[in-house]
């Protein structure tokens, strides 16, 4: 167990809780568009496909602008880059909420902004580690990444708010806590000493040559982009497979997401405890039965009448059985890939010590990029074979090909750089 008194004295927990914080509003607005395109879309009359790629945007260019501010954090510093990019999503929400989004275009240019709040990751993971000592990264960065709870906050209240406000008004609410959160980020955040090794892309061209790299980055893609993809495409899968409406669908995606960011601590704990690999062998083997199961999940009934509601269907209350068995199988998943996002992130300082700004951004990167393909995935295997079987059945068996490289790398791992880590490996 964690000696909580060490912990606290061992880095600077300020830090670690502004770093907490500011991934958390930044992880909210990043998977907006999730649950806003139930009522965005209907302004712009877009197909099914149309609407699970402009959740899949935001997912796509977080990935893609995480090494840009994961190098840049490295020569400002994290404080410094984080501030900026905050700012500049500010901006952004600012824009949507005073003249609106009138084209599919005006979506697709704000997806990108949201992109960098998604690419936060490379800023807050790194600032919070640098503090902390080997043994204790799978706890810091499990805390540090909880942050991604922000898209719990955006499946309950933005189905809501834009029933009753309009999704233009939700860009208006948003604001409140990204400026809340950018002045005790200010106050608190504090970079940690030593000297910063600025990071250039030759850095990232040696660290890509390392085998170990392509696996965790691997890893990662199914976890965390288990994690994320589901976050912006549940609302829209719950409103078409289970003819849920807008709110309710905003609700059952919000217990699942929730269950897959509280499990990220956990996982970073029980990897500290029991060794990431082991952990991560048993996580990937629930992962893939969960994804199987919900491929075989047959289609639930509409409802005879609906509720006279902007993005109509069934109320949480009056939802069939089927669809509340799909909401529990989804939260075993989740809760795997979140265990799994906390303890991919155990081994990577493990390995990559000296390369952990470099390591952070190719990871969080390969993971917001299987974000996007899961997102895409569905709108695609929807469009055309009607439904989601061929998608979910995909992602089941990466999950499978996850649990065979663990098993071929972790005799390696175990006796080269995890006999020498100081940690359960």
């Amino acid at each position: 167990m964690i000696n909580l008194k060490e912990f606290r004295q061992a880095g600077h927990w300020p830090t670690l809780l502004a770093a907490f914080l500011y991934f958390d509003v930044s992880f909210m607005v990043w998977v907006v568009l999730g649950p806003l395109s139930l009522y965005l879309s209907q302004d712009l009359g877009l197909s099914i496909e149309e609407k699970f790629s402009i959740v899949a945007l935001p997912i796509l260019a977080g990935a893609l602008l995480r090494i840009p501010l994961g190098m840049l954090a490295d020569h400002l510093g994290p404080k410094l880059t984080g501030s900026l990019a905050q700012l500049i999503v500010i901006a952004g929400m600012a824009y949507a909420w005073l003249f609106g989004l009138h084209s599919k275009l005006e979506v697709e240019l704000l997806g990108i902004v949201l992109g960098l709040a998604g690419a936060s990751f490379a800023v807050a993971l790194p600032q919070a580690s640098r503090w902390y000592p080997p043994k204790f990264q799978g706890v810091v960065l499990g805390i540090a990444g909880a942050g991604n709870m922000g898209v719990v906050l955006d499946s309950m209240f933005v189905p809501w708010m834009a029933e009753h406000w309009g999704w233009q008004a939700v860009f208006g609410v948003l604001l409140i806590p990204l400026t809340i959160v950018l002045g005790l980020y200010l106050i608190l955040a504090k970079d940690a000493p030593g000297q910063r090794k600025p990071v250039t892309l030759t850095n990232y061209a040696l660290v890509l040559r390392d085998r170990d790299t392509w696996w965790f980055m691997f890893f990662y893609s199914i976890t965390f982009g288990g994690f994320v993809g589901l976050g912006n495409a549940l609302p829209l899968y719950f409103t078409n497979w289970y003819h849920a409406s807008g709110v309710a669908a905003g609700l059952m995606a919000a217990l699942v997401v929730l269950a897959g960011s509280m499990a990220r601590p956990m996982g970073g704990v029980l990897a500290d405890r029991f060794g990431g690999i082991r952990t991560l062998q048993l996580l990937f083997g629930v992962v893939a039965l969960a994804y199987l199961t919900v491929a075989l999940l047959p289609q639930g009934p509409a409802p005879a009448t609906v509720a006279d509601a902007k993005v109509a269907g069934w109320a949480i209350s009056e939802l069939p059985g089927i669809a509340w068995i799909a909401v529990g199988v989804f939260f075993l998943g989740a809760t795997a890939l979140g265990m799994g996002n906390g303890s991919v992130f155990q081994l990577v300082p493990l390995r990559f010590r000296n390369e952990i700004g470099v390591m952070t951004g190719l990871v969080g990167a390969a993971g917001g990029l299987g974000g996007f393909f899961l997102a895409k995935t569905m709108g695609i295997s929807k469009a055309m074979t009607g439904g989601f079987m061929a998608g979910f059945s995909l992602f089941a068996a990466l999950a499978v090909v996850g649990l065979l490289g663990l098993m071929m790398v972790k005799t390696r791992w175990r006796t080269t750089w995890g006999a020498v880590s100081g940690a359960h490996v």
